[in-house]
């Protein structure tokens, strides 16, 4: 308390509490300037959520539409094998291995998640390879594993591979999403299909597959039906239709009732005749003839012939229009604000490179594009607190330089994140960088109250602005400072991971402590934004505080002799009411859009 004491009477002296407030605008400066140099030099990577080691890894097979099942299942084997061979020293059911099961599937649960088909396909497998959990693994990452399994699915012609792990957190777009809109499907599946050859021919490193979400080429056989031999056989275009439909799906003709159970009995031609085309087409419709009245039966290839044709699977619309989205993986979770920027530049290298229709519009989403939303709505959260804090505190001291005071310590508090992240070099996870700020903010201010509060209680006892600034910061430290460290202990053990068994503690005296684990992964970016937050903010409360107030101090003087005592009050009074009446303001322009906001704008002009 004596030491600090001696530092508040060198720092309070003077021109010295304005060149410190002017000295951490520019700390502020070299914080961003140090953690951009370390985003751009790879130092410091960013993420969207936070990931980690996997603790399963996917491998989704996509061979083309039509494959039959068997040759599927064929090459899924394929690939299981290079699977086994690179856990080899990790096989499951051995003592000591961490990989708890390999499971393979074909057309049955083979869909991956983000795709918007959820039907049994046949040409679609998948392999899943679980560990154990982090507890058991002794220390062994995972990852390694996963880019092991994603060199060795490479070389298989004709099929589309993705290996990926878990998503972390709530459902996402893919990493890379580029959307093709337009109104005609022709148009924008043309689009589509030459910006895919283009930037499979101009590859950016980090997109692992790039596909789109529907299949143009899916294989049909088309029925022809000549109208006129149909007429003149009697036959209509839903009698023929009708036959190939029962011969391929059945009809149900009847229902068989055993006590309250109810079962259809179906008609369908045998397998060796409608699995062969030949053989479906040679097969005879028995028709009543309405002109003849004559029972006639003849073969589908007299009045129709057949044609092997391509088609879409599907027609997929995003706000009423028809897209088509080209989707893909990142190798690496922190590389997708790099990878979709490089993407953009060839994007733009497309449409200057080809005649793209009039009517057909190429956007970038994805997760990209709800990072950007969550970034946004994080701001306004930031700054709606901001605001209820400044109304806050301007009705609890009846001031508005003190609030700005607690806000400027907010704001600085900010540097210590920034910094914290540019010399640990630690991946920033973007959404919850934001959660900790807001939440920093919450915890700074009481720190910033306790000193302002207990200064004004001095200076009301009569004691000099300077005097009462250092003394209330030597009575105040200890609070403060047991504040700040009982914070940060508490976020400690889940900043590094520090897990405890107490069932096992108190029933065998055997904690099973070990560091790290899913939670780590998740909540450790939000808990050391806070630290860090902390410990600079600490330091800030104990010097800029004081030094703020002083400063504060000695610019209300002038005003109040310049304007006058009840005109800086009638300002202070004034001031939160018409900050409430801005933020509804700008509520309403936000929730119900400029045509509500200038209608308010013109009625209070006729007012």
């Amino acid at each position: 308390m004596n030491r600090y004491e001696k530092l508040l009477r060198w720092v309070l002296k003077g021109w010295r509490p304005v060149w410190m407030l002017v000295s951490m605008f520019g700390l502020f400066a070299l914080a961003c300037i140090s953690l951009m140099i370390g985003l751009k030099t790879g130092r410091n990577k960013s993420t969207f959520f936070p990931s980690g080691d996997p603790n399963f890894i996917y491998v989704y097979l996509k061979m083309p539409v039509g494959t039959d099942i068997k040759i599927t299942d064929s090459v899924t084997h394929v690939l299981e094998g290079r699977v086994y061979k690179v856990l080899e020293k990790e096989k499951p059911g051995t003592e000591g291995s961490i990989v708890e099961s390999i499971i393979a599937n074909v057309a049955n649960s083979a869909n991956n998640p983000r795709s918007n088909n959820r039907s049994v396909q046949p040409n679609l497998g998948r392999i899943q390879v679980s560990f154990v959990e982090y507890a058991k693994r002794n220390g062994t990452h995972t990852l390694p594993y996963l880019n092991a399994v994603r060199d060795a699915m490479k070389g298989i012609p004709g099929a589309s591979i993705e290996v990926a792990q878990e998503d972390g957190g709530p459902p996402t777009d893919p990493p890379v999403n580029v959307e093709i809109v337009g109104d005609q499907f022709e148009e924008i599946a043309k689009v589509a299909t030459d910006l895919q050859n283009y930037l499979d021919t101009n590859q950016i490193y980090g997109i692992e597959n790039l596909k789109m979400d529907v299949d143009l080429n899916s294989p049909e056989i088309t029925v022809n039906i000549d109208r006129e031999k149909a007429m003149m056989e009697g036959l209509s275009t839903g009698q023929i239709g009708m036959q190939i439909r029962t011969s391929l799906f059945g009809k149900e003709v009847s229902k068989l009732k055993e006590g309250e159970d109810e079962y259809k009995i179906q008609v369908r031609s045998a397998d060796f005749e409608h699995k062969n085309v030949t053989d479906l087409m040679s097969m005879r419709i028995t028709f009543m003839d309405m002109n003849t009245m004559l029972v006639k039966s003849i073969p589908i290839s007299a009045v129709a012939t057949i044609d092997y044709t391509n088609t879409s699977g599907a027609i997929a619309r995003k706000n009423v229009k028809r897209t088509i989205q080209l989707q893909s993986n990142v190798l690496d979770p922190s590389m997708v604000g790099k990878v979709n920027e490089e993407l953009a530049i060839k994007i733009e290298d497309f449409k200057a490179k080809n005649k793209i229709p009039a009517d057909v519009t190429l956007r970038q989403s994805g997760q990209g594009e709800q990072e950007k939303e969550t970034q946004s709505f994080l701001g306004m959260a930031l700054i709606i607190a901001l605001g209820l804090i400044f109304l806050i505190l301007v009705l609890q001291f009846n001031s508005l330089s003190k609030p700005f005071i607690v806000l400027t310590e907010i704001f600085f508090s900010v540097i210590g994140v920034l910094l914290g992240y540019a010399i640990t070099g630690m991946t920033i996870s973007t959404i919850m960088l934001g959660v900790g700020i807001i939440g920093l903010a919450g915890i700074v201010i009481k720190n910033g109250i306790l000193l302002i509060e207990f200064t004004d209680e001095l200076r009301s006892r009569g004691q000099r602005t300077r005097e009462a600034a250092i003394q209330a910061g030597r009575i105040r430290i200890i609070p403060v400072m047991l504040t700040a460290i009982a914070t940060i202990l508490g976020l400690l053990p889940l900043a590094v991971g520090f897990n405890i068994n107490f069932v096992s503690f108190f029933q065998h005296l055997n904690p099973h402590i070990f560091f790290g684990g899913d939670s780590v992964v998740f909540w450790g970016p939000l808990s050391w934004t806070i630290i860090f937050g902390l410990i600079f903010a600490f330091f800030l409360t104990l010097v800029m505080v004081p030094s703020m107030y002083i400063i504060a101090e000695r610019l209300r003087r002038p005003m109040e002799k310049f304007y006058g005592t009840k005109f800086v009050a009638l300002f202070g009074f004034t001031g939160p009411f018409f900050f409430i009446f801005v933020l509804i303001m700008y509520m309403v322009k936000r929730i119900q859009g400029k045509r509500v906001w200038n209608g308010l704008l013109k009625e209070t002009k006729k007012v």
